[in-house]
């Protein structure tokens, strides 16, 4: 007689199908090693990235230099390594507004209903009107323009966090005004799906709270759509901060992000190519890899799909 096969749960289910997915696996790997090269930035790279050696500009990929160097003679890959503490500190904090900002909004909203999902979902609707990277520039440039002379206490103490975050303030900012809205109405949905379900009506009947039906009963039924589009959404804060620092409107120099190497890789792209070369690719394939992590993920819990 065969035997029963052991129950399992959906987390556990969802983790045997994304290690089933080898390009889900591999950006999987790359990911903990992106964070760990971040994390370990000053052990891992070989120069501080502010060094210069003014008798080593525009150098090709050699020994010393595996990814060269620049027209002021710092290590592009020191650069470059220390460049993705900017970039994964861009993912964590568009993960962070998606959690306090993106979901307890979607739940309010699904849950409540009246004039609050009115309130959250044409707010939603108007941020969303604007093109995002227009909306982003344009904040961006404001408190630029207003933090350079502070005038009075409060800007003055926005104007340090800005230089405590390298210039970086803005981007958060502006991320904070985007980066929740396709989340909140994606909870939203799930909720107003749930709310009227049997288990939702069981735990009303025996006297639980309205706090607690959304944080023990609705919440752990939207995790599974939220660290999907949370996993989309970083390569989507990723590619947007390169874009700003490109524009020179992200992080302020000397601090390097891969925006700004990718700018001065494009001026000298003809000369010395490897400039543009090496962090264009880096950018792309972390990207992809996020891209390709996301889709596991999605495959991964949807609880249709079968296990074999």
């Amino acid at each position: 007689m065969p035997l029963a096969r052991r129950p399992t749960g959906l987390w556990r289910d969802a983790w045997h199908r994304l290690t089933r997915n080898r390009a889900a696996v591999v950006s999987l790997v790359f990911v903990v090693l992106l964070v760990i090269v971040a994390l370990f930035a000053n052990l891992v790279a070989p120069y501080p990235f502010e060094r210069q050696d003014l008798e080593s500009t525009d150098l090709g990929p050699s020994a010393g230099h595996l990814f060269g160097t620049d027209l002021l003679g710092r290590d592009e890959l020191s650069r470059m390594v220390y460049g993705s503490r900017i970039s994964l500190a861009v993912a964590l904090v568009d993960v962070l507004i998606v959690v306090l900002i993106g979901v307890p909004l979607g739940l309010a909203a699904g849950f409540f209903g009246k004039w609050l999902d009115t309130l959250i979902m044409r707010t939603v609707d108007v941020l969303l009107a604007f093109p995002s990277l227009l909306l982003v520039i344009v904040v961006i440039t404001y408190l630029r323009a207003v933090l350079d002379q502070p005038t009075g206490p409060i800007l003055s103490v926005i104007g340090g966090l800005d230089n405590l975050t390298g210039g970086l303030l803005g981007v958060f900012i502006a991320l904070g005004l985007v980066s929740w809205l396709t989340v909140a109405r994606l909870v939203r949905g799930q909720v107003l799906s749930l709310k009227e379900k049997e288990f939702v009506e069981a735990a009303r009947m025996v006297g639980a709270s309205n706090l607690r039906i959304m944080a023990r009963h609705l919440l752990p039924n939207t995790l599974a759509p939220v660290i999907v589009a949370a996993t989309f959404g970083i390569p989507g804060a990723i590619a947007t901060e390169a874009g700003l620092s490109f524009l020179g409107l992200g992080v302020r120099p000397p601090l390097p992000s891969w925006g700004i190497l990718i700018a001065e890789g494009v001026r000298n792209m003809r000369a010395f190519p490897h400039e543009l070369l090496f962090p264009a690719v880096i950018l792309a394939v972390t990207l992809i890899c996020f891209n390709f992590l996301g889709d596991g993920l999605r495959d991964a819990l949807d609880p249709k799909l079968k296990v074999d």
